[in-house]
């Protein structure tokens, strides 16, 4: 196991960094295709990507809500460069917007979003419960946030995942987890889906 380049998993930066990125991009997109399956998108939807890393999937959202507004968040300066190289035509349309900020303090004002994913992203997310409550915050009445996870608690996979989760400092939820954090938050109808023969797992929740 490469130490070093796995480390930029959490917070990409350097040359190792974009080679993470790039390296996720890939890796993640058939994860995405399954779990981008389970949401409606409206055309007109306003959608914030949380951990947005290259930015691939605020591309595949834009080109669905062509009448809203994409929005990709991430903590990584490097991730935020590297999301708007690719969404540069988009951004420079106005129909993509990329920052930097944190999940634990998102910096929009209250019922902004039709929707809110986190693409294998929530394992890093600092104090789960809260960040949880500023997605709740940030979220229009009915809107639905999607968490989407290649990685699902279950004892053997954190078993296996062991060495991983001690270098990187992060957390596996089991599909009960999740569930219980959301409804802690204030989220309802709570859907889970598993991609049978994998270790898949997504989660759609709404905004009371």
């Amino acid at each position: 196991m490469d130490k070093e380049l796995i480390l930029n998993a959490r917070k990409p930066k350097g040359e190792l960094g974009s080679k993470m990125i790039d390296r996720m991009n890939k890796s993640h997109e058939n994860l995405a295709q399954w779990g981008v399956s389970h949401l409606n998108i409206d055309v007109n939807d306003v959608i914030l990507d949380i951990g947005c890393g290259g930015g691939v999937n605020v591309k595949r959202f834009s080109e669905i809500a062509t009448g809203g507004k994409v929005y990709g968040m991430d903590y990584s300066s490097l991730s935020v460069e590297k999301s708007q190289d690719l969404n540069k035509i988009a951004i420079e349309e106005g129909s993509v917007e990329i920052i930097q900020g944190s999940v634990s303090d998102i910096p929009f004002e209250d019922e902004t979003f039709d929707l809110i994913t986190a693409f294998e992203t929530v394992y890093f997310w600092p104090d789960f419960l809260n960040d949880l409550k500023e997605a709740y915050r940030v979220l229009k009445d009915n809107g639905t946030i999607f968490i989407c996870n290649e990685a699902v608690g279950d004892k053997e996979v954190i078993e296996k995942m062991k060495e991983h989760i001690d270098l990187l400092d992060m957390k596996i939820y089991s599909e009960d987890e999740l569930k219980s954090a959301l409804l802690d938050a204030g989220f309802v109808d709570i859907k889970t889906f598993r991609k049978e023969g994998t270790n898949w797992m997504c989660v759609l929740a709404t905004k009371d």
